[in-house]
């Protein structure tokens, strides 16, 4: 009985690869506590009595998430510091600010500023509150009424605000599937924002979250964040969109089923604050110089 010669079927192409052969952003994933350390060595050397950090962004972006993540890379343990939900509901009702605790000695000299999210039906009234607050005429506590601004007659309003009042660096928070799909009223909201900021010298930080949802390798793998060809070409998209400079656009993983901390989730969380406190150092000693 004669043998029949099967031909090998043709494989289908292999799909185009999703990594870059080398990372295109350096990343020192094992020095975590050495980023930590200087973030505990550092120091004022200005008049202003702290550094304030803003932060911003659509309702549902993970800006409370943001600021509860950095806690938990610096304290090393899982934190309870601003609370969050997700699916684009509004919990920050107020402006909040909060202070990072150094061990038991103190805290640390820098604040975050907790804002509502900015919403699609919303009047303009939230994004006057925000450039206000970025002026330092907002004070703690303030209730945000997303029909209704604040006036130079509330309590809440700063009239003589003085450099330590006013924003040093502005953190927009925006999740990676909202680049684009951000509805074009919102889009419009931040860029008056940014606009504003610019126009005072405020340097602005684009947080990129959500990111292990972009890329699968990602998600299996930070470390391969930038190797990634997506998530480059969602940074390289909102840097175009809003005119913000690469370098000061950074992923992030939010902490969110977690109860353990992640080496390289600490570091992305680290990388971004460490240059955010930077940044806002930087225009503090910039201002006082003038």
């Amino acid at each position: 009985m004669g043998s029949k010669c099967s031909t090998p079927q043709a494989q289908p192409d292999d799909p185009p690869t999703l990594l870059i052969k080398k990372p295109w952003r350096t990343m020192k994933w094992g020095e975590s506590e050495k980023m930590l350390q200087k973030l505990q060595e550092f120091q004022l050397n200005h008049i202003s009595e702290h550094l304030r950090i803003l932060v911003v962004g659509p309702a549902g972006a993970g800006k409370s998430a943001f600021i509860t993540s950095v806690n938990t890379a610096i304290q090393g343990r899982n934190t309870c510091l601003a609370h969050s939900l997700s699916g684009g509901n509004n919990v920050t009702c107020k402006y909040t600010i909060y202070s990072l605790d150094i061990d038991n000695d103190g805290s640390y000299p820098f604040l975050f500023g907790d804002t509502m999210g900015l919403e699609e039906g919303s009047s303009t009234a939230l994004t006057k509150d925000i450039i206000s607050i970025l002026h330092g005429h907002v004070q703690k506590e303030y209730p945000f009424n997303s029909e209704t601004e604040l006036t130079a007659e509330s309590n809440y309003y700063n009239k003589t605000p003085t450099l330590s009042d006013k924003v040093h660096c502005l953190v927009f928070v925006i999740p990676e599937d909202r680049i684009h799909s951000s509805s074009d009223k919102i889009v419009d909201q931040i860029k008056e924002i940014l606009q504003k900021a610019h126009d005072l010298g405020i340097p602005v930080v684009i947080v990129m979250s959500k990111v292990d949802k972009v890329c699968p390798h990602v998600k299996e793998d930070l470390k391969m964040i930038y190797r990634s060809k997506k998530i480059k070409q969602k940074l390289e998209e909102c840097s175009v969109n809003l005119g913000v400079p690469l370098n000061y656009i950074f992923p992030v993983k939010n902490y969110h089923d977690e109860i353990e901390n992640n080496a390289e989730v600490d570091v992305l969380l680290l990388t971004a604050a460490t240059n955010i406190v930077n940044f806002a150092n930087d225009f503090v000693k910039l201002t006082v110089a003038k």
